[in-house]
């Protein structure tokens, strides 16, 4: 059987931790696992493939720290900045690679990517710019990036259809605050789930320790790891608290998942 390789590129919501200009007790904190870039997660196969799940705008800083020399595949969950603003520094893997980077999205985040990165698509091109592919996802169909096959998962972010993806025992899913009953048959028969866990507090676009514990519960993975953690949330105090199955994902953390 193959496995899988997850690192944690970043754990922390859009504004990152330390958030600019606080001084709270987690951005004042020395330890290591309350400093989260933004979220993005990098998943390689016993084989060599390389997926990067969201490149948001310390994509240039999580590659060159995890020493990443290659990419074979982008996938999106969404098109809000957190989650796409690096994606120019993919024109260093377009030169390496000889390539333009695939990337996958539904039609809502390929479409924004047009229109954000609208030099990229342009009819004349200066010189140096990234290249994309883009890959329109549907939810009815799973899809390849060479030997991994890949199922997305649709999940609400308020309002907003995004996706989440499933790989043999491993689903990531971010910035989800509802999943219908349909998606979520999909959750079934898991070794691991990372799922987005904000606050404690009530969010309008966010699931909540709380609401996360219960889509656990309700899915029943054999462990769990939460991400998109913001600065309310101190990883020792909170980590304490949690089922022993759960875990705070934290930036540089290396798990291996079965496919």
């Amino acid at each position: 059987m193959g496995y899988l390789t997850l690192v944690f590129l970043g754990t922390g919501t859009s504004q990152g931790v330390p958030v600019i200009g606080c001084a709270c007790e987690v951005c004042s904190s020395k330890d290591h696992k309350d400093k989260r870039l933004r979220t993005s997660c990098l998943i390689t196969s016993d084989k060599g493939t390389r997926i990067v799940i969201d490149s948001g705008p310390d994509f240039r800083e999580q590659m060159l720290k995890n020493k990443v020399a290659y990419i074979d595949a982008i996938l999106i969950t969404h098109s809000h900045r957190d989650h796409v603003g690096g994606l120019d520094d993919v024109r260093s893997y377009n030169y390496l690679q000889q390539m333009d980077m695939p990337i996958y999205g539904n039609v809502f985040a390929l479409d924004e990517l047009k229109k954000v990165y609208s030099y990229a698509f342009a009819d004349s091109k200066y010189p140096g710019l990234p290249s994309f592919e883009l890959n329109e996802v549907n939810i009815e169909n799973s899809f390849k990036i060479k030997e991994i096959e890949v199922i997305p998962i649709e999940v609400l972010h308020y309002r907003l259809p995004i996706l989440g993806y499933r790989i043999g025992k491993l689903a990531y899913i971010t910035d989800a605050k509802s999943i219908s009953e349909k998606e979520t048959q999909k959750l079934i028969g898991l070794d691991v789930l990372v799922i987005n866990a904000l606050r404690k507090e009530e969010h309008f676009s966010h699931f909540t320790i709380d609401e996360a514990l219960e889509l656990i519960d309700k899915v029943k993975p054999k462990k769990s790891y939460l991400i998109h953690i913001s600065h309310s949330i101190s990883h020792a105090k909170v980590q304490a608290e949690l089922p022993e199955n759960v875990f705070l994902a934290y930036d540089g953390l290396k798990i291996q998942v079965s496919l």
